[in-house]
């Protein structure tokens, strides 16, 4: 049996990481996970449908009670099984957002948002009204009601909701799943803001790899209730060993900050950390110094011994061979730009032609890249 505990207890010597390990045993079924999680950021549970997300996350809120369980978030323990102490969902200082805003029908914007604030004592809010608010862009909704609202502006305010809790976890399962493509390119940059803006952790459940790259530091890789990797973003989408790689939409994903801007042809160029090379994509004006996030898919990378010229490709970076896998008839190669990495799909035959060795230097040519996070 659980103890019920009214209150968290502090951990001791806290690094700020957020540990969990849960067993959750259904008929046909069953969750067991160990995941050490950075204390800031988005952490992104990802996976076919019923590999264990939703679950997994319910066991975070304390809406499901695993056989066996730990969790400590932010310096708390919310549950232990071995000492018998499970803090109940409405005792834990998280924030939940589902697929469906799930808004009070009955209440406008203003009084929804009022409701999720009164859960929380005025001396312990740390996100105040207005910020939310202001985050959201929804200070000109508050006297609708949810009915007059769009999907993406119902989100909007259901996201404000979770947040005005003053949170220190904010759990999101599936936010944009709902929503038809126009409205999720609505949502996705004010996810984004809280992700720039709030130092509150967040656990994101998704099946969408776009919303995965262009929002987690960290990924979790869930399949039949375990967990298959967890990892940084950048490194776990390289890993070889996982089907992110292998598959045909294999990617990288860098950061890079903006330096200048043609506007004759309306071109982006990004600076790259640790290199002197830069990148150019069609994109209208952003300031000067503002980090953006890009992916570049294998398929888009070819190499070239020397550095094509009279070429209609706007990037070509000199680049290292950091190690290859063999992918059937093609060879996946990692590159390494800067203090970042790429990744590159050729063939065995170009492979051997250009003699590719560890260390080598050579140009990755580079068809396209899409900017994720302006």
């Amino acid at each position: 049996m659980f103890g019920f505990g009214k209150t968290p207890i502090p951990v001791a010597h806290d690094d700020g990481r957020i540990r969990a390990r849960f067993l959750v045993k259904h008929p046909g079924f069953a969750l067991d996970v160990d995941l050490d999680l950075p204390g800031r950021g988005v952490s992104a549970l990802f996976g076919h449908s019923g590999s264990g997300k939703t679950s997994c996350l319910r066991c975070f809120a304390g809406l499901d009670r695993p056989q066996q369980g730990y969790l400590h978030v932010a310096g708390e323990l919310w549950q232990d099984s071995e000492r018998g102490f499970f803090l109940p969902a409405h005792k834990r200082a998280i924030g939940y957002v589902f697929q469906d805003a799930n808004l009070f029908p009955h209440l406008s914007v203003r009084k929804n948002l009022e409701y999720g604030q009164r859960r929380i004592p005025a001396a312990q809010r740390k996100v105040a009204l207005d910020q939310a608010l202001q985050l959201l862009g929804i200070g000109h909704l508050l006297e609708r009601m949810p009915s007059a609202l769009s999907g993406g502006e119902r989100q909007r305010v259901g996201i404000a909701r979770a947040l005005v809790t003053s949170p220190r976890l904010l759990l999101m399962d599936e936010p944009l799943a709902s929503l038809d493509l126009k409205r999720k390119h609505e949502v996705l940059p004010y996810l984004q803001r809280l992700h720039e803006e709030l130092d509150i952790p967040v656990l994101y459940v998704s099946h969408a790899p776009d919303e995965v790259a262009r929002l987690a530091d960290h990924l979790v890789l869930l399949d039949e209730g375990q967990v298959r990797a967890s990892g940084p973003l950048k490194e776990t989408l390289l890993r070889a060993d996982l089907p992110f790689a292998s598959d045909d939409e294999a990617e990288a994903v860098i950061d890079g900050e903006v330096c200048a801007h043609d506007g004759h042809y309306d071109l982006l160029q990004l600076s790259l950390p640790g290199s002197e090379a830069y990148l150019r994509l069609p994109h209208a004006a952003l300031p000067n110094g503002h980090r953006v996030r890009v992916k570049i898919k294998a398929r888009d990378v070819s190499l070239s011994l020397q550095r094509a010229e009279g070429s209609s490709l706007l990037n070509l970076l000199p680049v290292q061979v950091d190690s290859w896998h063999a992918l059937d008839a093609q060879m996946l190669l990692t590159l390494r730009i800067g203090d970042q990495r790429l990744l590159a799909r050729i063939t065995r035959y170009s492979f051997d032609q250009l003699g590719i060795h560890a260390g080598q230097a050579i140009w990755a040519q580079i068809k396209s890249v899409s900017l994720l996070a302006p």
